[in-house]
């Protein structure tokens, strides 16, 4: 859980670059701070505030592959890639302060270091297989099984666990916001968490989850017991 396990989501060295390179900019609630399909030009990290990383359609449907916080980064991908185009969206949720880096400096940085460089790349094959582990519930298990995943990683990336064992999901979250991270719609999501609540599964008041049966939903869309790192939601 979030207040039991320590998670640091960039490394310490990562994070220093930007620090020393990188330019403050303050972006209000819902602006997009990169789109997909754009030319590169910056990496991002969040100094404050929540982002969410998505992919998008023409058509405006949306699956929403993370939510980051702060101490993360964004546009890991572009990195020593050719295609020369955002590969994501992403998008604040709310008012955030962002630093950003040049991502041809951030490459040259890199490659004088080689440790440092192998620092990074261990950081991005965990990004890797966090949206493996992501996609691969969606497809094996359908909409509810992402919706039972989804709840999981949420538990664990701002999970609080409470004095009765259950835990409490300490971050607002809408039926849209669930809807996009399952690729699914509002209504699939309002019965699926209605279902829950009529199993005692889970409960939610304001916008708050508290899952009461964790198990439960592990055993659903069968939880392969990742650790932390990997099981997470940013």
């Amino acid at each position: 859980m979030a207040d039991l396990d320590h998670f640091e989501p960039l490394p310490q060295k990562i994070r220093k670059i930007f620090e020393e390179h990188g330019s403050l900019i303050k972006f209000p609630k819902s602006s997009h701070i990169c789109t997909e399909g754009e030319p590169v030009k910056d990496l991002f990290f969040i100094v404050a505030g929540k982002v969410v990383v998505s992919k998008e359609t023409a058509g405006g449907k949306e699956l929403s592959l993370r939510i980051c916080g702060s101490d993360d980064c964004i546009g890991e991908g572009i990195v020593f890639s050719t295609s020369g185009f955002y590969p994501l969206s992403a998008k604040t949720l709310e008012a955030s302060q962002i630093l950003t880096l040049d991502a041809g400096l951030f490459e040259i940085l890199l490659a004088q270091e080689p440790d440092l460089l192998i620092v990074y790349i261990k950081w991005l094959q965990l990004q890797n297989l966090k949206t493996q582990t992501k996609l691969r519930d969606l497809l094996l298990f359908g909409k509810k099984g992402a919706l039972y995943s989804t709840i999981i990683r949420l538990s664990n990336t701002y999970g609080e666990k409470l004095e009765n064992g259950d835990i409490l999901i300490n971050y607002p979250l809408t039926n849209t916001t669930l809807a996009n991270l399952c690729a699914t719609s509002r209504e699939v999501i309002n019965r699926t968490l209605h279902e829950l609540k009529n199993l005692d599964v889970i409960s939610f008041d304001k916008g708050l989850i508290t899952v009461h049966q964790l198990n439960y939903l592990k055993d659903q869309c069968e939880c392969d017991n990742c650790p932390i790192s990997v099981c997470r939601i940013d």
